[in-house]
């Protein structure tokens, strides 16, 4: 058995070591779903009193080729951007093409029947009204 030094700054990451996995993992990789895809919906998901408000950017895509369910309170939203036919070379192509899909757990009892979706300048905006039991309610005091 022999023995060796410990030194316990080889371990470490270098501060410039730090600082490149930073802007690689934050700037270089394309956004991912959970099933490892590049072609990732963000979404902005927020309640107003009555009902939870889905938007999502969905930028060339025309609404016939936009599907929405609601499932119990899984929202899934998918669809597909085509590829332009340009004629001639791409020098430069960042912007991503083919299906997407999303699907999120809204986690809050929703109308999925009384659901509406609008479509304008390339932004979904998707509203489920929400269930009826969840909805804050006013109750008067009356003197008596």
């Amino acid at each position: 058995m022999s023995m060796s030094r410990w030194e316990p700054f080889k371990e470490m990451m270098t501060l410039r070591q730090a600082m490149d996995r930073l802007f690689e993992d934050s700037f270089v990789r394309a956004p991912r779903g959970l099933d490892g895809s590049t072609n990732y919906l963000p979404l902005d998901i927020y309640t107003t009193k009555d009902a939870v408000v889905i938007r999502a950017s969905v930028p060339g895509v025309k609404p016939d080729d936009v599907e929405i369910t609601v499932e119990g309170s899984t929202v899934t939203i998918r669809g597909e951007t085509k590829v332009p036919q340009e004629e001639g070379t791409f020098l430069l192509q960042e912007q991503r093409y083919g299906a997407f899909s999303r699907s999120i757990d809204l986690a809050i009892p929703v109308q999925p029947d009384k659901a509406e979706a609008k479509f304008e300048n390339g932004v979904l905006t998707l509203t489920v009204p929400k269930a009826e039991e969840i909805r804050p309610r006013v109750i008067k005091v009356k003197a008596g």
